[in-house]
Parts: C-alpha cells; structure tokens; sequence
C-alpha cells in the first residue's frame, strides 16, 4: 500500500516553477529516499506532503486517503531547519511533542525519558536546550520525531551534526523502525547512506522526478555494462567483450549493449578458466546524484548522444 503518494504535483512561486508535474508513492514499511540539488524542490513537496503548503495543481494521499488532521498526526517529521526552544528543559520539550500526538502526559514522560535514554542522553532530561552541543540537539529533536512511533517518519537531514558514532545510531533507528514495518522517508546529502538504507529512491531535479525505482536498478541504469573479473590463468578471449582494462589485480570487461554478466561469468566457466572474483561493476549513487546534477542521462541516453555527434 502507499503510504504517501504524490501525483502530478505542481507549485509555483510566482512565476518561478518550483516542482512540474511529479508524481511519486511511498510505499508500507520502506525506507525511501528523496535525493536532489539545493533549489531542486524536495524541500517543497515535503511540504505539501505535510499540508505546510498547499500545491497548484495535483493530488497528495496519506495512508490511502486524502490528507486530513487526523492522517497527519500519525506523521512524524523532522526539519532541516531546527527549532526547538532553547530555554526549556529537555524532558519538558519532549513531553510537549508527544502530547501534541496525542499522547497522555505520564504515556508522553515515559516515552521522553526512554528514548532519551535510547539515544544516549539519559542524564539530559533536566537540562535546558541552549545548554546541549549541535549534535546533542539534533539528537533530542530525533527522539522528538519517533517518540510516538509514528507509521510515517519524514526524516530531512538527519545527520546533520553527528560524529560517526551517533551517525550510526540513527542507521539503527531507521533499520529498526523498517524493521517492525514503519516507513521512513530519508532525505540527505549524504549519498553513501542512502546506499546502505533505503529500498527505493526518488531524484528531483529542477522540479522534475528525473529519477524513480529501487536502488539496484537505478544503478544498474546509470552504469555502463562492465564487470570485474578476477581469474586464476590466463584471461580468454570473450564474446560480447569490448575492451579489457587491468585493475586491482584483476580486469575491467567493457560489454556490448546486451550482453548480460551472468553470460559472461557462464562463458568463463564453460572455458575452464577458475574464477576468483566476479562482480558486476555499478556506479554509486553519489555518481548517480553528480550525474543528474550535471544533467546527464542513462548511460544508454549518453552513448546515443555520442554517436549522433551532440
């Protein structure tokens, strides 16, 4: 089922068109990332997926239905831009967000102090915001959006301001909440972790989806036909090969345009070679995010370019 789902969305800010007809589903239990450019417009379609804004044209669904008060209070949501009000106390701020759900106070206290303790700030509770470090803080408004376990969780730069160790602690969040069947909605910069994380990803680029699908194929559609072979004896001639690059103690094989890796490894096998690594070779998908930024396509869309002579 999807959660989220965006159709034919458009926003205008005056004669600037921030987001043009993009269409997109969250679906149950996923984590999903939304990529794409500062200016790119993710930061509006958010919005308009938490009724902040309001679009020009097109539809939002949440949980199914059209959004309402009631749909939204399930949702929990965590801003780039932080905002937590620094002269109260820790545990007070928490309190007040999970009453805002709709938790009772003493339900909303014993969530605040175990999920303080959850990210490792249990002897914070008493102190006041302004006194708490950046990576502190983040981590408070983090417990702040998961508190009352919400289905939907729009994480918007979660990162921002954690060591390495803490990093890793919110990974396990976002895996444990995709664990017990909780959707999260990732957006960061940080391209590596959308890799390790997400199931599906969307990129937005100056207000298009020009990107959509799980990560494996859109990897796999962004990356020129090779493989990495490493094998024990001498490297045979191979059908569907273009050219043959050394690298790392093995070789790179270039493929025609439909010769699959899995005929390749076949064809090793059946000429008696031993194989000792083979792999197909993908682009990351902080190449793929350079790639849009630059505005290049598939690697099929760039090599029909080169033969046209454009």
């Amino acid at each position: 089922m999807a959660i989220l789902r965006f159709t034919d969305i458009t926003k205008r800010y005056g004669d600037f068109e921030a987001l043009r007809g993009v269409s997109l589903e969250v679906e149950e239990g996923e984590v999903f990332g939304l990529l794409g450019p500062n200016g790119a417009g993710k930061t509006s379609l958010i919005r308009i997926g938490l009724d902040i804004l309001r679009p020009d044209d097109g539809e939002v669904a949440l949980f199914g239905e059209p959004m309402s008060r009631d749909a939204l209070d399930r949702v929990g949501y965590l801003p780039e831009e932080r905002g937590l009000y620094k002269k109260t106390r820790v545990l007070d701020v928490l309190v007040y967000l999970g009453r805002l759900k709709g938790l009772t106070r003493p339900d909303a206290k014993a969530r605040a102090a175990h999920w303080l303790e959850r990210v490792g700030l249990g002897d914070a509770g008493r102190k006041r915001l302004e006194a708490l470090s950046k990576g502190m803080s983040q981590k408070v408004q983090i417990a702040g959006t998961l508190l009352a376990d919400p289905p939907l969780a729009i994480l918007d730069e979660p990162f921002s301001g954690l060591d390495p160790v803490n990093v890793e602690l919110v990974k396990e969040l976002i895996l444990e909440r995709r664990k017990a069947g909780r959707t999260t909605v990732l957006s960061t910069h940080l391209m590596h972790q959308i890799e390790a994380l997400c199931d599906r990803v969307a990129v937005i680029h100056q207000g298009r989806r020009v990107v959509y699908g799980d990560i494996d194929t859109v990897r796999r559609e962004r990356s020129r036909p090779a493989v990495f072979v490493r094998t024990r004896g001498e490297l045979p001639e191979l059908e569907g090969v273009h050219a043959v690059h050394p690298r790392d103690g093995g070789f790179e094989l270039l493929l025609a345009e439909g010769i699959d890796p899995p005929d390749v490894l076949e064809a090793l096998i059946a000429s008696k070679v031993r194989v000792e690594r083979f792999e197909e070779i993908l682009v990351t998908m902080e190449q793929v995010f350079l790639q849009v930024a630059r505005g290049e396509g598939t690697w099929s869309d760039q090599e029909r370019l080169k033969e046209a002579g454009e």
